[in-house]
């Protein structure tokens, strides 16, 4: 019996051993693939120009051609094929591998607005009146040519699923301006009028930490109920006990954390701790009931919808003021394959009359000056045409080559157009911006350098800009 009792503390013992060295000697091998730390360097490492951004990220990607990139001679061009100059035996998607390239015209008519004359499209009568604090970016360009991998690079530096997105490396490397509510949210458009075909699921990871400490990751708002998952406490519940039950768990977290000093047992206590206080801020943050009826009435009829984009424009600027650092709205419906003329109206419809409101209401209260607002989707569309060719209704490929984004405040110079694509919109002949430049320059508006913010993972000092080379796009900057 002795015998047996020593053998059993033996086995207890080097079970505890095994523990409390972080899953056993394997360990050691692993630990040069795990995050080492969770502070970022000191940051800024830079003058910053802006504290906020508002990333307004339209999903499916929008036309360039039809809505910022005015090409007046391609109406002579209508149904002639795409000269082999131009798309070079360039790849293409399966869906147009092989066949005749005809060009398709926008339909839509230009106008020139602003001081500057930036060429503005008919659909956006509104945004239009703000053209003065536009920069309008024609030179974008992009690696992907399928929505998943693309919205994936846009939203996180890298095709490859798993990195951090962009708001994280921003909480990871400039904290938190409010206690009370999370340093990065997240808000997706309930419903779009361009109609529903070829729409694309969203995930979690164009949001998500990566590896980063879990902490930087997006929190997500709902479009319906609470805005944020289980924040109401159930029924027979109140804060006083609720409270008690935090303060119960911390210490049994505490104790876990000092038995195996994993550090996402102090990011669960700071959450739950974040989400008890997000009780009371949430509900102040997303009752709009004390706005003035003016300033609701700029972001038009939708504004009333639960979960319509022009509702999370008003959202986002009411998080810009309580000092949340990084906004990204989705919406979706913008992958227009055909009917394109029907589709981009509607889409338009959502966006214009919202985007160009949220851009007077932080004018007008001073939060424009501090604050990056960003639109912009995962790649452009090709100037020949997908499926049936009329003159008022054609659609559109993928098409990664060039395509639009426009950007406003936070110190980028407003009322220009930058970069050039050739005369069928298919390749870019001046000022190229690849998407990683577009990272990097947001960045260095934010205070940071994008060669300086870095996390060690899996042997690399990880960067959000990755490896390849990227630049900070001067030519934009105030």
């Amino acid at each position: 019996m002795l015998n047996l009792l020593e053998g059993h503390n033996q086995l207890q013992a080097r079970r505890q051993f095994l523990k409390t060295s972080g899953m056993g000697l394997g360990v050691t091998a692993l630990s040069s693939l795990l995050p080492q730390n969770s502070a970022a360097q000191p940051a800024p490492h830079l003058a910053p120009r802006a504290k906020h951004v508002i990333f307004l990220f339209m999903a499916g990607a929008p036309s360039q051609l039809d809505l910022f990139d005015y090409k007046p001679e391609l109406g002579k061009q209508l149904k002639q094929p795409l000269p082999e100059s131009i798309s070079m035996g360039q790849r293409v998607t399966a869906m147009t591998k092989g066949k005749t390239q005809l060009v398709a015209p926008s339909m839509f008519k230009f106008h020139r607005r602003g001081e500057n004359g930036l060429w503005m499209c008919e659909l956006f009568p509104h945004l239009s009146g703000v053209a003065d604090d536009l920069c309008i970016i024609n030179s974008m360009h992009t690696n992907a040519i399928n929505h998943d991998p693309a919205k994936t690079f846009f939203c996180t530096g890298s095709e490859i699923p798993g990195k951090a997105s962009m708001g994280a490396w921003l909480s990871y490397g400039l904290g938190s301006m409010n206690r009370d509510l999370p340093d990065f949210i997240v808000l997706t458009s309930a419903f779009w009028t361009g109609g529903t075909q070829n729409v694309q699921a969203l995930y979690s990871r164009l949001w998500g930490s990566g590896f980063l400490p879990s902490k930087h990751q997006g929190a997500a708002f709902q479009t319906s109920g609470d805005p944020v998952l289980f924040l109401s406490n159930p029924d027979g519940v109140d804060s006083h006990v609720r409270r008690k039950m935090l303060d119960v768990l911390g210490q049994l977290n505490q104790k876990h954390f000092g038995e195996i000093g994993d550090p996402e047992i102090q990011t669960t206590v700071a959450q739950q701790e974040m989400a008890f206080r997000m009780q009371a801020s949430v509900p102040e943050l997303t009752d709009v009931s004390g706005e003035p009826k003016h300033v609701v009435d700029l972001y038009g009829p939708e504004v009333h919808k639960n979960g319509s984009f022009a509702s999370n424009c008003l959202l986002a600027r009411r998080m810009v003021e309580r000092g949340v650092r990084f906004i990204q709205i989705f919406h979706r419906g913008w992958d227009h394959h055909n009917i394109l003329p029907k589709q981009l109206r509607g889409q338009c419809f959502d966006v214009d009359q919202p985007c160009a409101a949220l851009l007077r209401d932080l004018k007008q209260r001073g939060l424009l000056d501090d604050t990056i607002v960003v639109f912009a989707g995962e790649f452009g569309r090709t100037v020949y045409c997908q499926g049936k060719l009329e003159r008022n209704d054609y659609g559109r490929d993928h098409h990664p080559l060039c395509f639009s984004a426009w950007m406003a405040g936070g110190g980028i110079k407003g009322g220009i157009t930058y970069g050039e694509t050739d005369d069928f919109s298919y390749n870019v002949v001046k000022d190229p911006v690849a998407v990683r430049d577009l990272h990097a320059t947001i960045l260095h508006q934010l205070g940071i350098d994008h060669k300086k913010l870095t996390f060690p993972f899996q042997g690399l000092d990880q960067r959000l800009t990755g490896v390849e080379p990227s630049k900070v796009v001067e030519g934009i900057l105030a």
